[in-house]
């Protein structure tokens, strides 16, 4: 494949992630939350506990942002700060059981409504479509390589 190609592949790619985020919100939506408390929720549910700062960090807000977020979501019974187990003055936030479930229900509804529309593509394009599947995640991290890559060339300068 020439550059040409490559760079065309990445337009249709970075407009299907475009859209495909777009349709997810409507989705999303259904948990009732706000986008920022869900995907906040989902960093915690998804990926376990972290302190107020490594969430802030992982949503890539700030502290006063992150705190506002997280205090809403413990007034819903959806998160819980609690001590952190090695550093005493330090807080940790995680997801509660009733947090799980809805990020459970949320996920679940994304993926059948992606798999629905999977379903309603002709055999051939279905099966190209779930192998595609099996490289993306590849991609998705060479992806994530080259801007991390790129956000150490400029923290340097």
């Amino acid at each position: 494949m020439d550059a040409e190609e490559l760079t065309e592949a990445g337009r249709r790619l970075n407009s299907f992630a475009i859209h495909l985020l777009r349709a997810m919100h409507r989705v999303d939506a259904q948990s009732g939350l706000t986008p920022a408390r869900l995907s906040a929720l989902s960093v915690l549910h998804f990926g376990g506990p972290r302190t107020l700062g490594r969430l802030a960090r992982d949503e890539e807000v700030t502290s006063a942002t992150m705190s506002r977020l997280v205090d809403a979501l413990c007034d819903l019974g959806l998160a819980e700060r609690g001590p952190h187990p090695d550093h005493g003055g330090m807080v940790v936030v995680s997801a509660t059981e009733a947090g799980s479930v809805v990020m459970r229900a949320a996920a679940q509804r994304r993926i059948g409504v992606i798999a629905g529309a999977l379903g309603d593509l002709p055999a051939r394009e279905r099966g190209a479509v779930v192998r595609a599947t099996e490289q993306l995640g590849r991609l998705e991290q060479r992806v994530r390589d080259r801007v991390a890559g790129a956000s150490s060339s400029h923290a340097s300068r």
